[in-house]
């Protein structure tokens, strides 16, 4: 805690004056004029209270020691436990320039068109629960310098050919980016902090402590070679835009850029500063789930996961229907055969739905796309790997089993249509036939059930707990409608009854897929094992 030195009460970070301000007396400071180092050891190392969550391992650092109530990693309202220790010092700091008020604002535009949202996302206690918190991220310097060469060509017309110049640009390059920068937390998600870029980082602020007095920030545990080649590669095309739209060559001229432009431009890495930029963090925790709401704490952009509420939902939805449906009435007449066809599109497109959410569930939860924990995780898991090489002599063969399943399904198919057909007809209470309704169902079907079985390894990624697959009502909703085109009843009210099956069996599967939708928009429980921060190694 910064004391001010007129009154010794508290100081904390003003956003709107950009001073640290005295809780008591409202007097002002400059942040550069309160500190606490004395010499030339501490100015590499400050002082700070960690905290650490007792459920998930989760830590932030601050530079006050009051009690943390809860954590924002996992949403779980505990007391965080705290312990003081020294952190490494970043080079620079982006100071917050939106106020807690500004961060709700902006948060309240976003959830102004969500309209299905549950109701707890927009109560004014649970939007008060904003923490400031500065997430550390690598600042990249990269440079261009030396001869450039590039092949470019131009094409024209030349009577009934079709003539191409082919040119060698030749060139000096000297130009720098600096501050191209990444998250070096695995604790924050990449996908969110590509969501609420860019920052402003050509006025970045030299760091001192004092910024972070009444915040939270978390620390660094990604290595700076993760995301170098990333920004090399913004670099270049940078770099390579510059010189297309500056050359001296008239235009339609096209560059190939088939060839490295790492070697071609001459990028290299300078030196990769550490750098502090401001986020305000949100989290709402439902179960075994966490969703997170956060805002740029420099721009005010938003990033927000936001489950649906299935009750209004449902409910939203029946109230579009109706109007539909009496618009529907009176401008069409739809036959039952065409109207059970229609039913089995809708089936078909909600089995298709629900694999494309299982596969993007099994994706988000294994972080496949966050460079930053998989590194983690790899670094965590390589002592690991070494000790069970010898389980690994002989790897088995990936195995066809789909392909195989499907088969045995499509025959057991077969057999049922055949068993179905000989037993009606004996009777002959309905007339079979092959027409084109029932060969267009048959596929959906066939279609239909190739997903489905496709989907079940995701289902028991995404879903272990559950009994029965979430599109089990869509399915059956395409066996009945099959079943119907094929033994083509001569009463409409088989028709209309299989209809309204199907439709009670698709709202069973479209209710499913709201709640896998809310599992996608939702992240697993995070689990800091051994975690461990401050690794400013570059």
């Amino acid at each position: 805690m910064y004391q001010c030195p007129s009154c010794g009460g508290g100081l904390i970070f003003d956003i709107p004056t950009q001073q640290l301000s005295c809780q008591h007396c409202d007097s002002k400071f400059d942040p550069y004029e309160i500190n606490k180092e004395s010499d030339a050891e501490m100015q590499q190392y400050y002082d700070v209270t960690v905290f650490t969550c007792p459920q998930c391992g989760g830590e932030i650092i601050s530079s006050d020691n009051t009690a943390a109530n809860f954590c924002s990693f996992c949403g779980a309202s505990t007391i965080l436990t705290s312990r003081l220790s020294k952190e490494k010092r970043p080079s620079y700091i982006i100071p917050f320039k939106k106020t807690k008020e500004d961060c709700k604002k902006e948060y309240l535009k976003t959830l102004r068109h969500a309209i299905f949202t549950p109701k707890e996302l927009k109560s004014p206690s649970y939007i008060d629960e904003f923490r400031g918190i500065y997430m550390p991220y690598w600042a990249y310097h990269i440079t261009h310098r030396g001869t450039v060469c590039l092949n470019c060509s131009r094409s024209h017309r030349q009577g009934d050919y079709i003539c191409t110049d082919h040119y060698k640009l030749y060139g000096d390059l000297n130009a720098s980016h600096k501050g191209i920068s990444y998250d070096a937390s695995s604790s924050f998600d990449d996908t969110i902090s590509e969501r609420i870029a860019p920052y402003d980082v050509k006025n970045m602020n030299r760091f001192t402590p004092s910024f972070l007095s009444g915040f939270y920030a978390d620390t660094s545990d990604v290595d700076a070679s993760i995301y170098q080649p990333d920004a090399i590669k913004i670099a270049n095309q940078s770099a390579y835009k510059y010189i297309k739209n500056n050359t001296s060559l008239t235009s339609g001229v096209h560059f190939d850029t088939n060839n490295n432009l790492t070697d071609k431009l001459h990028a290299q890495c300078e030196h990769v500063d550490t750098a502090m930029f401001p986020v305000w963090f949100l989290s709402y925790r439902n179960k075994d789930r966490v969703a997170y709401a956060t805002v740029n704490g420099q721009t005010g952009k938003v990033s927000a996961d936001l489950p649906v509420s299935i009750g209004k939902y449902l409910f939203g939805s029946i109230l579009l229907a109706i109007p539909i449906f009496i618009l529907l009435n009176m401008l069409f007449t739809l036959r039952p055969t065409i109207t059970l066809t229609i039913t089995s599109i809708l089936a078909l497109l909600s089995i298709i739905l629900y694999h494309i959410e299982l596969r993007q569930i099994v994706r988000k939860d294994s972080h496949e796309n966050d460079r930053g924990i998989i590194a983690a995780q790899q670094k965590k898991s390589n002592n690991a790997n070494n000790h069970s090489n010898n389980n690994n002599r002989n790897p088995k063969k990936p195995t066809s089993k789909i392909s195989v399943t499907t088969i045995i399904a499509l025959f057991i198919i077969a057999i049922v249509f055949n068993v179905t057909k000989f037993a009606l007809s004996r009777n002959n209470l309905f007339n079979f036939n092959l027409s084109g309704g029932f060969i267009f169902v048959g596929i959906m079907t066939i279609l239909g059930l190739t997903v489905w079985i496709l989907s079940i390894k995701n289902q028991k990624k995404a879903a272990p707990n559950s009994v029965l697959p979430g599109s089990i009502g869509a399915l059956a909703a395409l066996f009945i409608a099959t079943i119907i085109q094929f033994i083509n009843p001569v009463s409409d009210l088989y028709f209309y009854g299989a209809c309204i099956l199907s439709l009670i069996a698709i709202m069973f599967s479209l209710i499913n897929l709201i709640r896998y939708y809310n599992i996608l928009a939702t992240r697993k429980l995070p689990q800091f094992d051994n975690y461990r921060g401050g690794n400013d190694g570059a």
